[in-house]
C-alpha cells in the first residue's frame, strides 16, 4: 500500500471515529439521532436528528481543513435529498455542518449554518 493510500484509510477511520464520537455524544444528551447511508450523490448527510415536533435535522460532520462555504453547501444539497427520499416537506427538514476542531472533543465543535437558515428566514 503506498504512503498516500495508508493516510487516506487513517483519515477515513479518524473520521469515522469523529463521526461516532458525535453521534454517542448526542444520543447520551437524549437526542434522537441515527446514522445515514452513504448514497453517493444523492447523499443524505452524516447523521439525522428527529425532533418532538415532526422536524428533523441533518447533520454534516467534517473533520478536514475548515472549508464553511463548500461544506454548507454540500449540507443544503443532501437536506434536499433526505427530504425528497421520504416524500416530507423541505420545511420540516434543517441541516446544519458540525466542524471538528483539532485536539477538541465533539463538544467544542463547530456549528454551521447561514443567518437565513437559524432565523427561518424566506429565501432570497
Amino acid at each position: 500500500m503506498t504512503e498516500i493510500a495508508m493516510r487516506n484509510k487513517a483519515n477515513r477511520r479518524k473520521g469515522a471515529v469523529w463521526e461516532t464520537d458525535l453521534r454517542e455524544g448526542l444520543r447520551a444528551l437524549g437526542e434522537d439521532v441515527e446514522s445515514l447511508r452513504l448514497a453517493g450523490i444523492e447523499d443524505e448527510g452524516d447523521m439525522v436528528i428527529r425532533e418532538d415536533d415532526g422536524r428533523f435535522l441533518v447533520i454534516e460532520a467534517k473533520n478536514a481543513k475548515f472549508e464553511p462555504g463548500p461544506f454548507l453547501d454540500e449540507a443544503m444539497r443532501e437536506r434536499e435529498n433526505f427530504a425528497k427520499h421520504r416524500g416530507l416537506d423541505a420545511d420540516l427538514v434543517d441541516s446544519v455542518v458540525v466542524v471538528k476542531r483539532r485536539g477538541k472533543s465533539w463538544r467544542k465543535a463547530f456549528v454551521l449554518t447561514t443567518v437565513e437558515e437559524y432565523f427561518d428566514l424566506d429565501p432570497e
